[in-house]
């Protein structure tokens, strides 16, 4: 800030108490100063914020998201397949634990119980754990969270580990109960200790929006150990309860329905081609709110084909259906809003790859993946496997089937599919063999268990030693220990040409090019 005609004829007297008139003004006008978007004026007139905390929030609009974004799911197809993709994509065929205790016998033995336990796991029967983690996941991103309650059984049961899974709907929970309770608190049916510990669950019977159980009294709640739950959802404040993942576009959502019915209404009525009978004259057209069909019924609705007649008719005139273009390139404009609420790319969620190569699609997938990986680790495993694996591993000791009741895991999620497989491939031999990656770390990016494929390894190559068969490293080539070869590709150009021309064909049989090749 500059001095202006007052400070300098005041430094000409006093230069100090010009000088600090001059600084004074400059730190008034530094705390004047702030963001653009906080400030008030006709530009954020009508502007809502609150500074409310995330509970509150939630308590007031929770259930009202969930149940429109449940409706949203049901009858809007672009909701549907942006739920789909994110279950697909986090979960797809499971998130696999492999016990590491580092005693292989145990972990065999606990790999062998879970793997047993895994089929029987569902209270309702129905669905495996890899089943019931697709349900979870779909409950955490559609109505913005679940809870899974732990389910003990007897030995009778004859269960190979007495425990089962309950699967509850967030509705399950009493949002009603909320307040001080002795030294601890309630929040929208969640019980906190004084330390803000979690210490109980409020649930209903049954649920709420049950016919059925609210006449059972359904609607009466008590308190249920949180040791026994496990709830999972996203939390993006330090809230409570989750809010549906696609909260932010809803409204997107519906006004592209609104504006496709809209559209498709427009369309009908343009392709209605009507004919209409006026009077010859200017007086008897004034009468043309009369307009009756050929059985002298009033037309109150234009149809296909339709010729009305107004009184006293003698000229025909036919509508002219007006074309209007834009449809396309808004719903196109739309869809990229909704996929970036949902966190989903275009492309995945419309399934429209026109406007994409190779490079692009590739270079768009890393983004999503990161944040795949980073639900995967940072909510699913925490939340809801690492309580799972922790009840199951208690029940197994308490049924007498392990020595301790803890065990450490490893988990495994579902591997990417590769978009050119071959490179990805290349890459992760790379990996393996500069040292920055290990073949157990490859194999459990695949989605599968090291242990189990390596032992699979060692199987395959011990039958093959017994069989006396020798893989080639050309697949079409499979030769057999003392004997002419399986799979004769003399017939083969190629083959004479790769065993005649091809420098390396003589490896085996080099020493010196095999050191130089090692």
């Amino acid at each position: 800030m500059s001095a202006n005609w007052f400070d300098r004829a005041i430094a000409s007297v006093a230069p100090r108490a010009a000088a600090r008139r001059v600084l004074a003004r400059q730190a008034f006008e530094t705390l004047t100063r702030g963001y653009d978007g906080a400030a008030k004026g006709r530009r954020t007139e009508g502007w809502r914020a609150p500074g409310s905390s995330a509970d509150t929030e939630i308590g007031v609009a929770g259930a009202l998201l969930r149940d429109r974004m449940r409706d949203l799911v049901r009858n809007n197809p672009h909701a549907a397949k942006a739920v789909a993709v994110l279950v697909n994509n986090i979960i797809g065929a499971g998130i696999m634990p492999r016990a590491a205790s580092g005693d292989d016998t145990l972990d065999r033995k606990v790999d062998a119980l879970f793997e047993r336990w895994t089929a029987d796991c569902d209270a309702d029967g129905q669905l495996d754990f890899y089943g019931l983690q697709t349900l979870i996941c779909r409950e955490m991103v559609e109505a913005g969270e679940v809870l899974v309650r732990r389910r003990l059984r007897r030995a009778s049961d004859g269960l190979p580990v007495p425990l089962q899974l309950q699967v509850l709907e967030a509705d399950f929970l009493d949002a009603t109960k909320s307040g001080v309770l002795g030294a601890g608190r309630l929040v929208q049916g969640i019980e906190f200790d004084p330390v803000g510990k979690r210490r109980a669950y409020w649930l209903h019977a049954e649920h709420p929006g049950d016919a059925y159980g609210a006449l059972q009294n359904g609607l009466q709640s008590r308190p249920v150990p949180a040791s026994e739950i496990a709830h999972v959802y996203e939390k993006q404040r330090t809230q409570a309860r989750g809010v549906p993942w696609g909260a932010p576009v809803i409204r997107s959502l519906r006004d592209l329905d609104d504006y496709e019915l809209a559209e498709l209404v427009r369309k009908k009525t343009e392709a209605c081609v009507t004919a209409i009978v006026f009077g010859d004259d200017e007086a008897q057209q004034g009468i043309a709110p009369s307009v009756v069909d050929a059985d002298g019924n009033r037309v109150e609705q234009f149809e296909p084909g339709l010729i009305a007649y107004a009184r006293g008719g003698k000229d025909i005139r036919f509508n002219q259906p007006s074309a209007t273009g834009g449809y396309g390139e808004y719903k196109r404009a739309s869809l990229h809003t909704i996929s970036a609420g949902f966190r989903v790319p275009y492309e995945l969620l419309t399934g429209d790859l026109s406007q994409v190569n190779y490079s692009s699609i590739r270079a768009g997938l890393v983004e999503f993946r990161r944040m795949i990986d980073a639900v995967q680790w940072q909510l699913f495993i925490p939340m809801f496997c690492a309580p799972v694996w922790r009840w199951f591993t208690e029940a197994a000791w308490a049924a007498g089937q392990i020595p301790s009741p803890t065990v450490p895991v490893e988990w495994s999620p579902p591997k990417f599919e590769a978009v050119d497989p071959q490179k990805d491939a290349m890459a992760n031999l790379l990996s393996i063999r500069s040292g920055t990656m290990t073949l157990a770390e490859v194999i459990a990016k695949q989605g599968r268990n090291p242990d189990a494929v390596l032992a699979e390894i060692a199987a395959t190559n011990a039958k093959l030693d017994a069989l006396g068969l020798v893989l080639d490293s050309d697949p079409r080539r499979v030769t057999k220990t003392g004997s002419a070869q399986t799979s004769d590709p003399s017939n083969d150009p190629a083959a004479d040409e790769q065993d005649t021309d091809d420098p390396a064909a003589g490896a085996d049989n080099d020493p010196a090019q095999a050191d130089q090749q090692d």
